[in-house]
């Protein structure tokens, strides 16, 4: 019995030793190999994904923008990576980061010599790694720079490493195809909408990762874009938009095979009308223009025939009598539900400009082009249909403008900018405002493309009206032509609208509407109002004496004795 107490006594102290032993192992530091620190075996859950969809036996990582050295965090990547070993390698993306003292503004500038006057404009680099020493991998991890907004230049370098990595490495040269190759973004910060579509998103954990099985060939595309607006898109960017799609089925260590099929890409012209019919004849006259300067039905590229179609969208404020006269002048109708810009003042011009986005629900098209519906098409434009989202002419500063734009309809693309408008703010309260937050980088087109009616003005009230020859595209900014008399820009009227006025430009909207059925001529009628609102601004521009005199023209405008109700 006296040997129970000595029992007890010593289980004891051979508990609290091993208690203690376990503590001080706790403590001690874990092993370091080469920096970084022995591994936890679990798998990552963006390999779980990734090893869903990949059929290769070993895999290649390229690590972008990874640094352990640098943040802490980022230890735990590379624990992972090694964990997986022998079945996955990894190598870490060299690259020389972008001089720090960028700015955005250096890449998006706002006027560049686009005739090459004075030579070939070129671009601020962005280094880019040596290619050769990586195309060999079939996944890329990388960690977009957080904290400087959507317009930081580095975190654009990082994200045209990463999708410039995945088109050399998935290239096949043999096949003039491609492999699939997977790219998963780490941490709280997204990659950019502009690069890596929503629609190529396999799977997505909140503020963890982003899993994408890029579509290689419109990726491509997009690299053959430069870094910036500092040049025109290129007229090559053709060579991203073959029609011949690989699709991937299997490989062995002695043969690759594809599937071959030939996608022909679907096109339309879009419009969008909502909330009054004030722009009804602007988009008659449109699809007039559009029809006027498409001499054929198909368009060719190479041995491909492509068509194209006429699509307005229209809201229920858009009657019946003036849905006949569009779908007679060309377009094809699709009704919508307007969309509510949520920063917009009740009443105001931006209040339901937001109804553009609808565009992007379009998904029976492979690419549009959007145009408002006070443009002018001069010349035919169909060639642009080959550049990627987004290609639109500049605006001013750093934006683009949204009167036209190259645009790839998307579901999830939509949603997402649903969503974005709810947090988002525009920021010159329109559309376009709101749509420069989200494409931050974007393709320039040429001026031409998209010209907009917009003079200087001098002090003694005389504007400098140049127009460029050879336009594709005139965008009618002010008052428009047909809400005028036909015998001047009434945009001269009003002293603060003198910016806007071009009687060289009014004459060609009229040159359009003159070969215009007489019945869709009807359309763009005068009604008592309209008459009786200019006659007031030329009272106004009599008494106050402008310059221009255009308020002492005889007016002939055959409209007024012919009233619409």
């Amino acid at each position: 019995m006296a040997s129970k107490p000595s029992s007890l006594i010593f289980l004891i102290l051979v508990f609290v030793s091993i208690t203690l032993t376990l503590f001080v192992l706790s403590m001690k530091p874990k092993r370091v190999t080469n920096n970084i620190f022995q591994l936890d075996k679990r798998k990552p859950p963006w390999f779980n994904v990734i090893e869903k969809n990949i059929d290769y036996k070993r895999i290649k990582v390229g690590v972008v923008n990874i640094n352990p050295r640098l943040d802490f965090d980022d230890i735990s990547v590379y624990e992972q990576l090694e964990a997986l070993y022998p079945q996955v390698e990894y190598v870490s993306i060299d690259f020389d980061h972008v001089d720090e003292n960028l700015k955005w503004k250096d890449l998006f500038p706002t006027w560049i010599d686009e005739d090459e006057k004075y030579g070939h404009p070129k671009c601020i680099d962005l280094p880019m790694p040596i290619w050769e020493s990586y195309r060999d991998v079939n996944v890329i991890v990388a960690k977009v720079p957080c904290g400087k907004g959507n317009k930081d230049v580095f975190m654009l370098q990082v994200n045209l490493v990463v999708a410039n990595l995945a088109v050399e490495s998935g290239w096949v040269m043999e096949f003039d195809s491609y492999e699939p190759v997977y790219v998963v973004f780490i941490g709280s910060c997204s990659p950019m909408v502009d690069i890596f579509r929503c629609d190529d998103l396999l799977f997505h954990e909140s503020n963890e990762f982003w899993v994408y099985k890029p579509d290689l060939v419109s990726l491509r595309q997009k690299m053959l874009m430069p870094f910036g607006t500092c040049q025109l898109a290129p007229s090559y960017a053709e060579k991203g938009n073959e029609v011949w799609r690989g699709s991937y089925i299997s490989q062995s260590p002695t043969t690759v095979k594809y599937n071959y099929t030939i996608h022909v890409p679907k096109l339309a012209y879009v419009t969008v009308l909502h909330s009054s019919e004030a722009y009804v004849c602007g988009a008659i006259a449109l699809a007039q223009s559009i029809l006027r300067t498409n001499k054929n039905d198909t368009l060719q590229f190479g041995n491909i025939s492509y068509t194209r179609d006429l699509i307005l969208l229209a809201d229920k404020s858009i009657g019946h009598k003036s849905i006949k006269g569009l779908k007679s002048a060309g377009w094809k109708i699709k009704r919508i539900q307007r969309i509510l810009n949520p920063f917009a003042q009740k009443g105001t011009y931006n209040e339901w400009n937001y109804s553009k986005l609808r565009i992007w629900q379009l998904t029976m098209y492979d690419k549009i082009i959007f145009l408002d519906s006070d443009l002018l098409v001069l010349k035919n434009i169909d060639h642009f249909f080959l550049y990627p989202q987004l290609s639109a002419a500049p605006n001013d500063f750093t934006l683009f403008n949204s009167g036209l734009m190259v645009i790839e309809p998307s579901m999830c693309m939509f949603e997402e900018l649903m969503n974005t408008t709810l947090n988002v703010k525009s920021c010159n309260g329109g559309d376009q405002g709101f749509l420069n937050e989200v494409f931050t980088w974007w393709h320039r087109l040429p001026t031409k493309v998209n010209y907009l009616k917009s003079f200087e003005v001098n002090n003694n009230n005389n504007n400098y009206e140049v127009i460029l020859e050879d336009l594709y595209v005139m965008h009618y900014l002010g008052l428009k032509p047909w809400m005028c008399y036909r015998d001047y820009d009434c945009n001269w009227d009003m002293k603060k609208l003198h910016v806007f006025a071009s009687d060289l430009a009014h004459k060609m909207w009229w040159k359009i509407y003159d070969t215009m059925p007489q019945e869709l001529q009807g359309y763009c009628g005068l009604t008592q109002k309209m008459d009786d609102r200019i006659m007031q601004r030329r009272k106004r521009a009599r008494n106050a004496n402008l310059t221009d005199e255009h308020w002492n023209i005889e007016i002939k405008d055959h409209r007024r004795k012919h009233y619409r109700s």
